[in-house]
């Protein structure tokens, strides 16, 4: 049988990979859908070719023979996006960590290279697969070559393959042929010229009928029709120079050492390596022998207490401690990792990292010690928040938690497991959790894969002892050294309090909210049905669309591939058509408002009658917190009966809530950082910010201003703190772009400074790739560096939006940690219990309201000093309703 080598044309295979699928990144930025979809594609074929010898062939920048045979060849691209450029080295890189050789000659195209290698090879009695995205390779197609093309279709990538008769039943002509019609046609992506005016119709007609270009041209009298005679007798240099030009050389000064060819392992270490920097958490499991050879330090989990006492007094005086806490779930311990260095007796230096068993020892003898020890050691952990349950009594600057300083160097990735903390800021690949444990829980996985789960949580305190020190000192180099200690490592401490206090919920006035929006949807249901004529599934766009559309004939949906679009936008649009769209959009609001809610509330209520939501400070880009399970940010205060939601949060007996609210945080920010003079001055005198604006922009004397106009004026003020574009006014307002644009205008003519402030904003985040905040945050803005008008559009407005929004999140951040110090530090029983963006809630006991609302106005009022004044609305409330 023979044996068979596979050929890949590189660049073309990487470039249809590129526009077949998303953009994806990597953990730190780097584009790499191309990458991710040509090796998708290469394992594909070697899993159905089967075959013993593999290479990749690509083109070089300099120029080719063709070029100077034709100095326009080629000459009509496009140059390659950036994002895929950037991709280049990195297949290159992966494929030769694979061991897979790669094809490059100076002077030759990809296409020469797999030509000789293809003939020299057949030559050899090897059979030939080729793959390629380029149909001039047909070509070379044969009995024995077998030329492969994939596609992008809807639903994934196909392949066409193609060998003599596969090319004849298509294109009417031989392999060798293709040749010839190129000659005839020309090639538009090529810039091939090919004859004016004979298409491919005609080529393909001219070749069946006469063999070759020469030979057409030896019976030109007769070719019909007359056109296509007169060109090619015309252009038939032309002709000649196209053929040459569309001919693949295959005897260029290329030969492939067919041993370093042949496919052995390419699952290494290298590889294996590459797919964890790049993200490639899919192909992981093609690395599986690999990962259960890769070398690795001898991790063992610790019952005795004796040995136990020696791990922790061996880290006892050093600089760093990694630690990292394992729960069952359900607050009890099971145990504790513990990495630090040790010198080894040779004046050389090793980490040792071991898992202690809180069965063994005993949970408070365990962390008793710990704390301990971390009077005289800092502790380095990659989820601190989720640890402090055991942690009490260590005082803060003790601890660190290096996520959220990974966070703060690289805030765009969203999550920040230990293994990507270690490859970013140490360098040191590790296998995830993913990895070693699967979807288990630790409990789990130390039950089933007791191995796994020791290694996993002695990798987790080595992935914190190694990065702490870096991770500080890049802090430092990059001015977030305070941002860090005294802004995001206490509000850890803070966060975890108010987690830990909880909201109560009154289940039963739930249930009864639930009740009452049934009611209402049941008579939505009615009143809808009524209009329309008939019963259909409201909830479903496309039933709607055609009721709306169809049966209603209401103008203006725009038809899609699914059915008309019925998005809340486009119905608000063509709701003066008929009262059933205001009933639909209210139906939708309350049918969300019934299952996010107030069937969804439900599960998070704890025995304690309280909901503990988790609140996250590295998801946002900008430094905001957000709230997940449930997410208490999010409750609805747009429509009254969303309001009416509130009413269930309750503050326990004999307490009352005190909501504290900043007044237009961004606005008064915005007014610091652009230094305008006019907006500063409405501020300090305490001037409807709104009102004045309106006054300005639309040239109406302050008395005169209608609420439409204050309206108009509140929309372009909170949108230029958004980088709103004239279209997304224009859509806000329900105005058209030109009125829109000149909305905009008159607000810069009437802020210079803002203006100003915006533009500098844009142009520093094209110098640096990053904005910062007043308190040094840095947001980076890739995007502006997009080959897409899109992207870089948006990166516009980030560069504008982040310094504004991210200031006002440092912020509300500072006042959250003062006033939660300072409740504790006066003794009082008050604590914070939620932060919704510039809201923050205190439950009180009743006889401290007064003094907590002064702890609120003092601290939230002195977190920054701007030149405006920072103000806030104060309520008090028997519920969060009352209180707001």
């Amino acid at each position: 049988m023979r044996e068979k080598i596979i050929l890949i044309d590189g660049h073309s295979i990487l470039n249809r990979a590129f526009y077949g699928l998303p953009d994806l990144t990597s953990s730190d930025g780097l584009h790499t859908n191309a990458v991710y979809g040509f090796l998708n594609i290469m394992f594909r074929i070697l899993d159905e070719e089967k075959g013993q010898y593999l290479a990749v062939a690509f083109d070089l920048s300099a120029p080719t023979f063709r070029h100077r045979l034709y100095e326009e060849y080629k000459g009509t691209r496009k140059g390659m996006p950036e994002e895929l450029r950037q991709q280049v080295p990195l297949i290159k890189e992966m494929l030769s960590a694979m061991n897979i050789p790669l094809m490059m000659l100076e002077g030759y195209e990809a296409d020469d290279l797999i030509g000789t290698v293809s003939r020299q090879c057949e030559e050899a009695g090897l059979s030939v697969t080729i793959i390629s995205g380029d149909r001039d390779l047909l070509q070379l197609a044969s009995d024995e070559t077998l030329v492969r093309i994939p596609k992008t279709r809807q639903g994934g990538t196909v392949i066409e393959d193609y060998h003599t008769q596969d090319v004849i039943s298509h294109y009417q002509v031989t392999p060798a042929q293709i040749i010839e019609l190129k000659a005839l046609m020309g090639d538009s992506s090529d810039n091939i010229p090919g004859v004016p005016g004979i298409g491919e119709k005609t080529a393909t007609k001219l070749i069946v009928s006469y063999g070759s270009v020469e030979e057409a041209y030896a019976h030109v009298d007769e070719i019909k029709p007359a056109r296509a005679a007169s060109a090619l007798r015309e252009h038939y240099d032309m002709a000649v120079l196209s053929k040459t030009l569309a001919t693949i050389d295959r005897n260029s000064p290329f030969t492939l050492d067919l041993s370093s060819a042949r496919i052995g392992d390419l699952y290494t270490l290298e590889a294996l390596e590459l797919c964890r920097k790049l993200s490639f958490r899919n192909l992981l499991p093609r690395f599986e022998h690999t990962l259960r050879e890769e070398k690795e330090e001898t991790y063992e989990m610790i019952t005795d207490p004796g040995i136990a006492g020696k791990i922790l007094s061996g880290a006892e005086g050093l600089s760093y401690v990694g630690l990292a806490f394992f729960g069952n779930g359900e607050g009890k311990l099971l145990g504790v990792s513990a990495a630090y260095t040790e010198d080894n007796g040779s004046g050389t230096h090793k980490i040792t990292a071991r898992y202690i068993s809180a069965g063994g020892i005993g949970e408070d003898v365990l962390t008793a010690r710990i704390r301990d020890m971390l009077t005289k050691t800092k502790g380095c952990l990659t989820d601190l928040k989720n640890s402090l349950r055991w942690l009490g009594g260590v005082p803060r600057e003790q601890l660190i938690d290096v996520s959220v300083g990974a966070y703060l160097l690289n805030p765009l990735k969203g999550v920040y497991p230990y293994d990507e903390i270690s490859k970013d800021h140490a360098g040191e690949m590790m296998p995830s959790r993913a990895e070693l444990i699967g979807k288990r829980s630790f409990a789990q996985a130390l039950s089933e894969v007791p191995d796994e789960a020791v290694k996993l949580a002695c990798l987790q305190a080595r992935a914190a002892l190694i990065t702490a020190p870096k991770i500080k000192r890049e802090l430092t180099e990059k001015g977030m050294e305070a941002l860090f200690d005294r802004i995001e490592m206490p509000l850890v401490f803070t966060l975890y309090d108010m987690q830990r206090e909880g909201i109560e919920v009154r289940a039963a006035q739930l249930k009864a909210f639930g009740e009452q929006l049934n009611g209402r949807i049941s008579e939505l249901e009615d009143k809808i049905y009524g209009l329309c004529g008939r019963r259909f599934n409201i909830q479903s766009p496309k039933q709607l669309g055609e009721v709306l559309s169809e049966d209603l004939g209401i103008k203006g949906l725009k038809k899609t591939k699914t059915g008309y679009s019925t998005a809340a936008d486009v119905l608000e649009k063509v709701a003066d058509q008929s009262p059933v769209i205001a009933l639909v959009l209210e139906y939708r609001q309350l049918t969300k408002l019934k299952s996010t809610y107030a069937e969804g509330l439900y599960p998070y209520i704890g025995p304690d009658s309280r909901i503990h939501s988790t609140f996250h400070q590295t998801i946002t880009a900008t430094g905001r917190i957000s709230s997940a399970d449930p997410n208490l940010q999010n409750i609805p205060v747009r429509t009254e009966l969303g309001r009416q939601l509130r009413k269930v949060f309750v503050p326990k007996e004999g307490c009352v809530f005190i909501d504290a609210d900043y007044s237009q945080i961004e606005l008064r920010v915005l007014a610091h950082v652009s230094d305008d003079a006019k907006l500063i001055e409405a501020y300090r005198q305490a001037q409807d910010i709104h009102a004045i604006t309106a006054s300005e922009v639309f040239h109406v004397p302050l008395p005169e201003v209608t609420s439409q106009l204050r309206r108009n004026a509140k929309a372009v003020n909170f949108g230029i703190v958004y980088g709103i574009s004239s279209f997304g006014l224009s859509q806000d307002l329900s105005i058209s772009r030109s009125e829109a644009q000149e909305f905009i205008e008159q607000y810069f003519l009437t802020y210079p400074g803002i203006k100003a402030f915006l533009d500098g904003c844009v142009a520093s985040a094209k110098e640096n790739g990053y904005v910062t905040t007043l308190f040094g945050r840095r947001r980076p803005v890739p995007e502006l560096k997009s080959s897409n008008f899109m992207q870089r559009s948006f990166g516009e407005r980030v560069a504008m939006n982040s310094p504004i929004q991210g200031t006002a999140a440092d912020i509300i951040k500072i006042a959250m940690i003062r006033v939660h110090d300072r409740l504790e530090k006066e003794g009082l029983k008050a604590r914070l219990v939620l932060q919704v963006h510039d809201e923050l809630i205190v439950e009180a006991p009743k006889e401290e309201a007064g003094r907590v609302q002064e702890i609120l106005r003092e601290e939230m009022m002195g977190a920054a000093d701007l030149k405006v004044s920072l103000e806030i609305d104060m309520h008090v409330g028997d519920s969060w309703y009352d209180a707001k």
